[in-house]
């Protein structure tokens, strides 16, 4: 990493779920549970709690939100990013809906959604026609359930076992030929439009901030962009960029999987933010992850 002026902020982003949000499902604890680490609550849905970080995650978010521009960014659509609750929530800026949304202050950018809407004008086929087609005459058993985010993109509740390789080349074909894109993670398919993603909205706030240092993490082949743009990025050591073996020059890989590598996140990018407040900045050399 090369020295950045003190002057220019840190800018920190980071998708959320199961990058430092997990589900009960998804924590991956081992060992007794009398050694689990202690847990707060991150959101409640339907009045239950539905996500959850470790404490000291929390701690350490709280402590980089007051030092650097922190930036949660996610596929979640505006509504269920809301339910979201960490250090900070509703100040600064926030990118939402895999990047059609620019929140600041927990309101839309007016300015970036009109130029969501007019590349998506000038450069793809309307949400109606791919929406057709995953619905219509070319709908396959596979696709169970299909539901459209802020009017911008589609995700699809799927069966992976019904759905051939075969399907999903001839589909991301179909896509690209009309300025979209199309990614299987998990049970989720999502069609989404090609000028919609997180790195672009990133790279907005970067400009709009003024920030040097951009700092990126995520887990999903949807942040492969947003890492690949920052000057660090960390994944953790699951999810579908793992199982990829996705590598990147300036990417580290934690040690740890599921609710303690959300944790290890955190304290790796605060051990960066620390480290770009000294006289010679540099990736810090403790709790370093592997380079991947």
């Amino acid at each position: 990493m090369s020295p950045r002026s003190s002057a220019a902020p840190v800018i920190l982003a980071s998708d959320l779920d199961r990058t430092l949000i997990y589900s009960a499902n998804s924590m991956a604890l081992t060992g007794s549970d009398n050694l689990a680490p202690r847990m707060v609550v991150s959101e409640v849905y339907d009045a239950a709690p539905l996500s959850f970080m470790t404490r000291a995650a929390e701690e350490l978010l709280a402590a980089i939100v007051e030092q650097g521009i922190f930036v949660p960014v996610t596929t979640r659509t505006q509504a269920q990013f809301a339910r979201v609750q960490l250090p900070g929530a509703g100040r600064g800026y926030a990118v939402t809906s895999n990047g059609a949304v620019l929140l600041y202050d927990g309101e839309p950018d007016p300015g970036w959604s009109h130029h969501i809407r007019r590349s998506l004008a000038g450069h793809c086929a309307p949400l109606s026609e791919v929406l057709a087609h995953l619905t219509g005459s070319a709908a396959v058993p596979g696709i169970l359930r299909v539901r459209t985010a802020e009017d911008v993109f589609l995700y699809s509740i799927v069966n992976r076992h019904e759905l051939s390789a075969g399907y999903l080349q001839d589909l991301a074909a179909w896509c690209h030929e009309r300025g979209w894109s199309t990614s299987l993670q998990g049970r989720k398919l999502y069609c989404v439009p090609v000028p919609v993603s997180k790195e672009t909205a990133v790279a907005e706030v970067r400009r709009r901030s003024g920030a040097g240092l951009l700092v990126a993490a995520g887990d999903s082949r949807l942040d492969a962009g947003l890492l690949e743009l920052a000057d660090i990025a960390i994944r953790p050591a699951h999810g579908e960029l793992h199982s990829d073996g996705f590598a990147r020059a300036n990417l580290m890989v934690t040690a740890a999987s599921g609710v303690l590598a959300g944790e290890e996140i955190l304290r790796f990018m605060s051990g960066v933010l620390a480290e770009s407040m000294s006289p010679v900045a540099g990736v810090p050399d403790a709790a370093t992850p592997a380079v991947c």
